[in-house]
């Protein structure tokens, strides 16, 4: 039987198709309504798995809420509203961090997965440093690390657990994020949002599958 849940991670999945085919067609209405529908389909898949009934899924429904509203604003590429995604993602990745704080952590893994993603996030820094502005050095830095953290604590959370879902999840989610870097400060184009925007969206669906 087809369940609500995998109904809406079909529209979320196929909507972050179409998001795509609108980018090579330079449809900005498409581009806007699917991204919307998309994006609110990862939130809707949180609360259909009732997110709100536990303290781990609502710290993970208010982390989809925030990269919901940093969608919105990552809409635009004015510098204003993409500086205001940027500080939503922000915040949706402190979020993601404190809910993983609420499960249980292997140590070990989160000392090692913490040394890791700190190499790669200062790798990833002196790759974009040059392609920075003043104020952008300083955004994408605070960014980066909070990336590191959300990484490194989902990965302690299924080390622990067992489930695969938190740390998949999160690499999947800094993986994506990338892409955006990419688009934005270095090599804009299609190819960017091609992979980046389906990995993006996958990681938000198994970031809420994880509330189960």
């Amino acid at each position: 039987m087809v369940t609500a849940a995998t109904v809406i991670t079909f529209v979320c999945l196929s909507t972050a198709v179409a998001v795509v085919l609108a980018e090579s067609r330079n449809w900005r209405i498409g581009k806007v309504v699917f991204k919307v529908i998309a994006s609110t389909a990862f939130v809707l898949l949180a609360l259909q798995l009732h997110a709100p009934a536990s303290r781990y899924g609502q710290l993970i429904l208010i982390a989809l809420l925030l990269s919901w509203i940093g969608d919105v604003c990552l809409l635009s590429r004015r510098t204003r509203l993409f500086l205001s995604g940027i500080a939503f993602f922000l915040l949706a990745h402190i979020a993601f961090v404190v809910a993983f704080g609420t499960r249980a952590l292997d140590k070990r893994s989160l000392l090692a997965s913490l040394t890791l993603m700190s190499c790669l996030g200062l790798f990833t820094f002196r790759w974009l440093w040059d392609h920075l502005t003043n104020y952008y050095k300083t955004a994408v830095g605070a960014y980066i690390a909070a990336i590191v953290a959300m990484c490194s604590f989902a990965i302690a959370v299924s080390a622990a657990t067992g489930s695969w879902l938190p740390a998949v999840g999160a690499l999947a989610f800094a993986a994506s994020d990338i892409s955006v870097a990419r688009d934005r400060f270095v090599a804009p184009g299609l190819a960017n949002k091609a992979w980046g925007l389906p990995l993006y969206y996958t990681a938000q669906l198994l970031l809420a599958l994880s509330v189960k």
